[in-house]
């Protein structure tokens, strides 16, 4: 993902409230939301590139999602894919603390990581961000650490509180919300290296561009009761849905 937004433990109804775009170039080919023929517990769109995902739920009521870490000049040749981080998670049997604290960070590109079971969501980076257990709020995160104040996230994140604030919380509003293509005045920082017209592009929560952009939009609505609903909606070059999924399912406990 590329930004993602989400209130924890914070609604009398649903402990997690999450809306995130997953940006990438469109020529890399992905597979839409859907139970997995490998792993029938995880429901995840996957990258057909490297065989991750960015996003997964599982029947147990694990979940995960990672974002990159926009940097300029850390290689990324020989690094294992991001997508893994997500994949680990969800098809082994580690509690997010445990996952989140064995992960060998050094053989990843920098990313950030969200992972949750049971009544715990932790968050990771390995760019100097240790791993966290989040207290009940309302976060945001995209291509640096959690909560950095860039444009998008600051207007993003404060639209999920006004929803939260008005009880206008849906699916409906969560995907409004992650459309917003207004882009900032000027450039924030993970954008200034690039050329301006990309680098403006980027500071919009959904972007439009030829080669890259806003390639789907997911909403996940997870009650205390244990209901997970999960939406993705996809999107052509020009912005224009192209297909749309959705899934809702309750946790299994394991006994």
């Amino acid at each position: 993902m590329c930004l993602i937004v989400f209130a924890w433990q914070v609604h009398p109804e649903h402990r997690l409230i999450l809306a995130a775009n997953r940006d990438e170039f469109h020529g890399r080919p992905a597979s839409a939301l859907d139970w997995w023929s490998d792993n029938p517990d995880v429901l995840a769109g996957r990258d057909l590139q490297a065989g991750g995902t960015w996003l997964a739920v599982d029947r147990a009521g694990r979940f995960a999602t990672v974002t990159n870490y926009r940097e300029q000049e850390r290689s990324i040749d020989k690094k294992r894919s991001r997508g893994e981080l997500v994949t680990g998670f969800l098809s082994g049997d580690a509690g997010a603390e445990n996952y989140v604290g064995s992960i060998a960070g050094e053989q990843y590109a920098g990313f950030n990581l969200l992972a949750a079971s049971e009544d715990d969501l932790f968050y990771v980076s390995n760019r100097n961000d240790a791993p966290t257990r989040l207290s009940p709020g309302i976060y945001g995160l995209s291509n640096a650490s959690l909560d950095t104040p860039w444009s998008k996230v600051v207007r993003t994140r404060e639209t999920l509180r006004s929803l939260l604030t008005s009880d206008s919380v849906d699916e409906s509003a969560l995907l409004k919300l992650l459309a917003d293509r207004t882009t900032a005045p000027t450039p924030d920082a993970e954008a200034a290296h690039l050329p301006f017209d990309l680098g403006k592009s980027l500071t919009a929560p959904f972007i439009v561009s030829p080669d890259y952009g806003t390639r789907c939009s997911t909403t996940l609505l997870w009650s205390h009761a244990g209901e997970i609903a999960l939406n993705e909606r996809r999107f052509d070059e020009k912005g224009e849905v192209s297909g749309e999924s959705r899934f809702s399912f309750s946790v299994e406990h394991k006994s």
